[in-house]
C-alpha cells in the first residue's frame, strides 16, 4: 500500500498518463476510422430503447442494436400516438420496419454539422421507421429511469422540470432556450457541475459522518444520477472529480484541484476519446480549470466572489464561444452575477422539490415566470459583438495568453486585440462573395460585396401545412437558424438590402426571423397586392422602423447596380416574382425567382441578355420555367437550381435538365451551397455536399 501510495504521488504518473491519453485520442479519433455494421439497405432492424421522446406527433428513439441507431417515427393517429406512450419503456426491444438514412453534413458552411456530431457518438445511420412493435421487460435501473423520465414529462411545466432534473431539452422550444444561450446562462439550465454541488449539499447534509461508507454511498447515488441523466460530460466531469478528490484527501495523495481536474479529464477520455470533442467537455473543463487556476485572486463577500466567477467562467468559455458561437455579449458577466444565484439557489432547488412534491408547482410556477421575464430584459438589453470564424490555432493561443495573463495583465490586451483583428478582417477584402444556400426546397441567395457589404435574396421557408393539435411540436426550429449563424460566421451582422422576390412561404417564410435576429436597413417586395405573410412582414418592419419598398428599378450596392427586370403586373404571385440582373467584374448573374414561361418570353422581347455566367434557375426547376427558347436566347454557362432532396414536386423536371444540357448544373439537393468566389482577374466554384 505504501508504494501504490509513492507511486500514486508521483507528478510524473501524471505526465505519463497526459501523454498516453493524447496518444490514446490520436489513435482511436484520428487514425483509426469507424464503420458501420450495417450496409444501409435492411429494410428490419430490432434493438433495446435506450431512451426516447415524443413531441407532437413524432416519436424519436435511440436505439442499441448492432450498433447505436436513431429511430424516428411518426403517428398516424392520436391513438396509436397514446398507445405507444403506455407500451413505451427504457429497457424494452423493439421491432422496427423502414430504411436507413446517412445523417447530413452541414451544406452551409460553419454550421453545425450533425453527421460529424453523430460520428462522434459512434452513431453512423438514421432509421426512418414506417412500422414499430415494441415488447419485452426492463430490468429494475431502466424501470427506475423511465418512471423519472415519465413522471417529470407528466408535470406541469414539464418543459423545464425535464431540463433542470433531467438534463433533457426535448420540450423547451428553441426560441426559449436561445435567449438563454445568447445571454450566456444556457450553462445554468444544463446539468452540470453547478447541480451537483446542490445536490452534494443535501447529501453532505443528510449523511453527515465522514468516512468510506458515506463516499461509497454519495458516489452510487451521484452515479445512477448520471445514469439517468444519460451520463453528459459536464455530469460524469463534476461526478468523477468529486470521487477522485475525495480519495485523494481520504489517503493524502496531495494532488491539487488543478491536478485532479487533469486526472479527471484523463480518466473521461479513457472512456471515451471521442468525449474531446463534445462542446460540454470542452465548455465544462475550460471553465473549471479557469476557475481553479485563478482561485486564489478569487475572493471577498458574496458579490465579489461571484463577480469574480462570472469573469473567470466569461474569459476562459471566450475562445470557444468565438469558435463555435461566432458572437460575444459583454453583457454575460452582469446578467451572470443574477442568474447564478437565482437558478443555483432558488429555480433548481425547487425544480427538484417539485418532481418530488408537484403540489409546489404554483411556486415553481411563479419563480419561472420571473426567472423568464428576467432573462427576456437581459436579451433586450444585451450587447453583442459579432467575431467571425477563428482558426483552431488561435483559440489555442488565446488559452495560452489566458494562462499567461495570471502573471502579466498584457496577455488579455494581446487576446483582445486577436478578436480585434479578426472583427476587422472581412471589412479589408475586395472579394466578391455569391452564396447560393442550401436551404430544402427554397431559395435564399447571399451576395456579398468588398469591405463586407450583403445583400440576402429571399429567406426559404418550409411550408406548414395544417395539423392537428396532437400533431403539433414546441420545438420551433427555423431553417434561417444556419443563415443567421453562417452570416455571423464570416463577420455580416448586416444586410442592406433584404429582397423579397414574391410573397411565397418557400421564398419568404424565414423573413420574421431574420429581421429579428440580424440588422437589416431596406426589404424589398415584389409587385401585385401582399399576401398574409407579406402583411406579417411589413407589420415587423414598422415596429423596428425599417425602410420597404415596391416596385424598385435599380439599387446600387459599392458601385455595382443591381436591375430589377420584371416589372409588369401579371395574375399570380410566381409571375410576379422579382427578377434580377447584375455583373461583378465582368461575369453576368441572373436571378429569376419563380417567375414561368411567359414572363421568360416578356425578358426575350424586352431586354438583351445573353451569354450569362450564372442563371439561378426560375422555380426550382420546374417545367414552367426555363423553357428551350429563354435557355437558347440567354446562353448560361452555369445553372444553379435551389431545390430540396426528395422533394414532393420532383423538382428539377427532367426536361427543364435537358434544356440546360449544355450549361454546367449545379444543385443544392446534390451539392449543397454553391459558393462563388469573384477576385479582380477569376472565379472560382466550392460547394458544401450533404455526403
Amino acid at each position: 500500500m505504501k508504494n501504490l501510495k509513492i507511486i500514486l504521488q508521483c507528478n510524473k504518473l501524471l505526465i505519463f498518463l497526459y501523454l498516453l491519453a493524447t496518444l490514446y485520442i490520436i489513435i482511436f479519433t484520428i487514425v483509426i476510422k469507424y464503420e458501420s455494421k450495417y450496409n444501409g439497405n435492411e429494410n428490419n432492424l430490432t434493438g433495446k430503447i435506450l431512451s426516447y421522446n415524443i413531441n407532437g406527433n413524432k416519436l424519436k428513439i435511440n436505439i442499441k442494436a448492432k450498433e447505436e441507431v436513431i429511430v424516428n417515427y411518426y403517428f398516424n393517429s392520436e391513438e396509436e400516438l397514446n398507445e405507444t406512450k403506455k407500451e413505451i419503456t427504457i429497457g424494452k426491444m423493439v421491432d422496427l420496419k423502414g430504411e436507413f438514412s446517412k445523417p447530413k453534413n452541414n451544406t452551409i458552411p460553419n454550421t453545425f454539422n450533425y453527421q460529424k456530431y453523430l460520428y462522434n457518438n459512434q452513431i453512423y445511420y438514421i432509421f426512418n421507421a414506417s412500422k414499430i412493435n415494441i415488447y419485452g421487460n426492463n430490468n429494475i435501473f431502466e424501470k427506475a429511469k423511465d418512471y423519472l423520465i415519465k413522471r417529470a414529462y407528466n408535470l406541469k411545466n414539464s418543459d423545464y422540470i425535464l431540463l433542470l432534473v433531467l438534463g433533457d431539452k426535448a420540450l423547451i422550444s428553441n426560441e426559449e432556450y436561445n435567449i438563454y444561450k445568447n445571454n450566456g446562462t444556457a450553462h445554468l439550465l444544463a446539468i452540470s457541475g453547478m447541480h451537483i454541488a446542490v445536490i452534494l449539499l443535501a447529501l453532505n447534509f443528510i449523511f453527515k459522518k465522514d468516512n468510506l461508507k458515506k463516499l461509497i454511498i454519495i458516489s452510487a447515488i451521484l452515479l445512477f444520477f448520471a445514469y439517468i441523466t444519460n451520463n453528459s460530460i459536464s455530469i460524469n466531469r463534476a461526478i468523477y472529480f468529486y470521487i477522485l478528490n475525495s480519495i485523494n484527501k481520504k489517503f493524502n495523495l496531495k494532488y491539487s484541484s488543478l491536478q485532479i481536474l487533469l486526472f479527471t479529464a484523463i480518466l473521461i477520455i479513457f472512456i471515451n476519446p471521442f468525449a474531446i470533442y463534445d462542446l460540454g467537455f470542452l465548455y465544462s473543463f475550460s471553465v473549471c480549470f479557469g476557475i481553479l487556476f485563478y482561485k486564489d485572486k478569487i475572493n471577498g463577500n458574496k458579490i465579489n466572489t461571484i463577480t469574480k466567477v462570472s469573469t473567470v467562467a466569461f474569459l476562459f468559455s471566450l475562445p470557444i464561444n468565438c469558435y463555435i458561437n461566432y458572437e460575444i455579449n459583454l453583457t454575460t458577466i452582469l446578467i451572470n452575477i443574477i442568474f447564478v444565484p437565482l437558478i443555483s439557489y432558488f429555480v433548481f432547488p425547487l425544480a427538484i422539490l417539485t418532481f418530488i412534491l408537484p403540489l409546489l408547482n404554483p411556486l415553481l410556477d411563479i419563480l419561472l415566470s420571473i426567472t423568464n421575464i428576467l432573462n427576456t430584459f437581459g436579451d433586450k438589453i444585451s450587447i453583442f459583438i459579432n467575431i467571425p470564424k477563428i482558426p483552431l490555432i488561435f483559440v489555442i493561443t488565446m488559452y495560452i495568453f489566458l494562462i499567461l495573463m495570471k502573471k502579466n495583465k498584457k496577455w488579455l490586451i494581446i487576446n483582445i486585440l486577436i478578436i480585434i483583428i479578426f472583427i476587422i478582417k472581412p471589412y479589408l477584402n475586395t472579394n466578391h462573395y455569391i452564396y447560393y444556400l442550401d436551404v430544402g426546397q427554397g431559395d435564399s441567395i447571399l451576395i456579398v460585396y468588398p469591405h463586407n457589404k450583403a445583400i440576402l435574396i429571399d429567406t426559404g421557408g418550409k411550408i406548414v401545412y395544417s395539423l392537428e393539435d396532437w400533431q403539433k411540436n414546441n420545438k420551433g426550429y427555423n431553417i434561417s437558424d444556419n443563415t443567421i449563424s453562417f452570416l455571423k460566421s464570416i463577420g455580416i451582422n448586416k444586410l442592406e438590402y433584404l429582397i423579397l422576390t414574391h410573397g411565397d412561404y418557400d421564398h419568404a417564410g424565414e423573413a420574421l426571423n431574420l429581421i429579428n435576429n440580424i440588422k437589416i436597413k431596406n426589404v424589398i417586395f415584389n409587385n401585385g397586392e401582399y399576401n398574409n405573410l407579406e402583411l406579417d412582414i411589413i407589420k415587423l418592419l414598422k415596429s423596428k422602423k425599417i425602410n420597404y419598398y415596391q416596385n424598385l428599378k435599380t439599387i446600387n450596392i459599392k458601385n455595382n447596380l443591381i436591375y430589377f427586370l420584371n416589372n409588369k403586373l401579371y395574375n399570380n404571385e410566381n409571375d410576379n416574382s422579382i427578377l434580377l440582373y447584375s455583373i461583378i467584374n465582368n461575369y453576368k448573374f441572373l436571378y429569376m425567382g419563380d417567375a414561368g414561361l411567359d414572363v421568360e418570353e416578356n425578358i426575350i422581347n424586352n431586354y438583351k441578355i445573353n451569354n450569362i455566367d450564372f442563371l439561378k434557375v426560375g422555380h426550382h426547376g420546374s417545367n414552367t420555367s426555363s423553357s428551350i427558347d429563354f435557355i437558347n436566347s440567354i446562353k448560361p454557362k452555369y445553372a444553379i437550381i435551389s431545390v430540396g432532396e426528395n422533394n414532393r414536386y420532383n423538382h428539377p423536371n427532367i426536361e427543364t435538365l435537358n434544356n440546360l444540357s449544355l450549361a454546367k448544373i449545379y444543385r443544392t439537393d446534390i451539392d449543397g451551397t454553391i459558393k462563388i468566389k469573384i477576385n479582380k482577374n477569376d472565379y472560382k466554384i466550392n460547394t458544401y455536399p450533404p455526403y
